[in-house]
């Protein structure tokens, strides 16, 4: 059962005033920084505002992460009415992104204003005191909750350009916004520093309320330090934390595997057993169409991904973005059940004939986040302008068990228990063991993890983004072929830093830009 947490909170006498499931405008009366934080209940509103970021969308709505994560990468293709429908996304897709790039403008600055948010909570709620609202435990919690939220903006920044500016505390004056560009080596030291403060102070998920579900917990921060670990080939200590996440999932019973797949997609299946981190919406049927940074509730995902064609005609056709390859669907094994639930292929009796042409020869549609089953078997019913309240899954445990799977693998310890972590994927949906091998594993997230945003990450961070994306292009239409554009190694590995960032910041570009 989808449960969503809200909080009513304000956010305009700090300059930060924006709306979501946790948050919602109220004047709180005050217009100096410290005379907001007097109470427990305004630590717990800098906390929820700390979280919203995380849910913005842009580009006039219309970004999502996946743009990099998939279609950067082989698993997706643009999609849209054609090659200048969302031209960025196009750029994206084809290694022609340049540094006045839009929707990676509008992401750089997102995280940065989550990173705001976050050093305002660490400055403030530290010494503050203790109320009715908010007890010794709850504010080492909401500190917990803001090292947790800054390391995943960090996180979010670092792997897509690089070395960044730190900013670790509130900035207060103009001289403090030109900031040099750390390098990425001293953002990771941040990240893990702030991962291990969060999760020494974080509650489980258990320990949470129904209407607190969708804070950060204690398995979220260890999941991040398995995974950051991993980025930065620390593979001994990246298996330390995934043996003590498992033990707390299996032995503890925190999370498991969801018995079917495809109830992970469904909303039904949020913040189940599964869910690790999920960023959190919920419906909103009124349009908000073209808002940018909007005050909403929902998500444009579903509108996004659906197909443009009379494919659910009756309950609101969508926009035809973020198209998965023929290679991802070879990909999968004939009788994986995976493939069924992520991809609608032309065969389908749900597929009829389209209105407009599709996209660059492909027919392919995603079908995790366009609701196919969630309005009584039938899709989620969407007008053309309104968002859906499916939520965007950023962590599972089938995840969390094939990074420690890898961790085992790549320090050369405990391979029994990483192969053991990697068969359990596999026999959630009824396929036969394997033995734990790099092409094994590497074929297991590409499968089981397809269209959630992190296939471009997956390749970049193993070394072999070049080599698998020149192999793919042969695989894929004659008119995607002749868009694509060519990989270039040492440049295309990281996404430009923002003109605008650069001029007004005095920031170094990454190389090739």
């Amino acid at each position: 059962m989808k449960r969503t947490l809200h909080i009513i909170t304000l956010f305009a006498a700090l300059g930060l005033a924006s709306c979501t499931d946790w948050l919602t405008e109220k004047g709180p009366g005050t217009t100096e920084l410290g005379d907001f934080f007097t109470s427990g209940e305004t630590a717990i509103q800098t906390v929820n505002a700390a979280y919203v970021p995380l849910s913005w969308e842009f580009n006039n709505t219309y970004f999502c992460e996946w743009f990099i994560g998939d279609v950067a990468s082989d698993d997706a293709l643009k999609g849209g009415q054609n090659i200048g429908d969302m031209a960025d996304a196009y750029d994206i897709e084809n290694f022609k992104t340049v540094s006045t790039n839009t929707l990676l403008l509008d992401f750089y600055r997102a995280q940065f204003q989550g990173i705001g948010r976050c050093n305002l909570v660490l400055a403030n709620v530290p010494g503050m005191e203790t109320d009715e609202t908010m007890d010794e435990k709850t504010r080492e919690r909401l500190i917990g909750e803001a090292y947790f939220l800054r390391a995943y903006y960090y996180f979010r920044l670092v792997r897509m350009f690089g070395g960044v500016p730190k900013v670790e505390a509130p900035i207060t004056s103009s001289d403090d916004w030109r900031q040099p560009r750390a390098t990425a080596d001293e953002i990771y030291t941040l990240i893990l520093s702030d991962l291990d403060n969060a999760q020494s102070r974080l509650w489980k998920k258990s320990e949470y309320a129904d209407e607190d579900m969708g804070r950060a917990t204690r398995g979220a921060a260890l999941a991040m330090l398995l995974k950051v670990n991993l980025y930065v080939k620390d593979y001994d200590t990246a298996r330390t934390w995934g043996a003590e996440l498992l033990k707390m999932g299996d032995e503890e019973g925190e999370y498991s595997l969801c018995t079917n797949y495809e109830d992970n997609f469904t909303l039904a299946g949020e913040n189940g057993p599964e869910s690790v981190f999920e960023i959190q919406y919920m419906e909103d049927p009124q349009s908000d169409y073209g808002e940018g940074y909007g005050y909403t509730r929902g998500t444009m995902t579903t509108i996004l991904t659906r197909s443009r064609s009379t494919l659910i005609a009756t309950t609101g056709a969508g926009w035809g973005f973020n198209h998965p390859t023929q290679d991802l669907y070879d990909e999968f094994e004939e009788n994986d059940p995976r493939r069924e639930a992520t991809i609608i292929n032309p065969a389908d009796d749900q597929m009829v004939t389209p209105s407009e042409e599709i996209y660059l020869g492909n027919r392919y549609l995603n079908r995790k986040y366009a609701m196919m089953t969630d309005n009584g078997g039938a899709p989620y019913r969407l007008s053309h302008e309104t968002r859906s309240p499916i939520n965007n899954k950023q962590i599972r445990y089938a995840d969390v068990l094939l990074m420690y799977a890898e961790a085992c693998l790549e320090s050369n310890t405990d391979l029994g228990a990483g192969r053991n972590a990697l068969n359990r994927v596999r026999a959630r949906v009824g396929l036969s063991e394997v033995d734990l091998t790099r092409e094994n594993l590497r074929h297991e997230r590409r499968v089981e993890l397809a269209m959630e945003g992190h296939r471009w990450f997956d390749l970049c961070r193993w070394g072999i983004v070049g080599e698998t994306m020149n192999a793919y292009m042969a695989a894929e239409s004659e008119e995607a072929r002749a868009q694509m554009g060519t990989f270039i190694a040492g440049k295309h590995e990281l996404m430009p830093i923002p003109s605008e960032e650069v001029r007004l910041g005095g920031l170094t570009q990454n190389p090739g830009y």
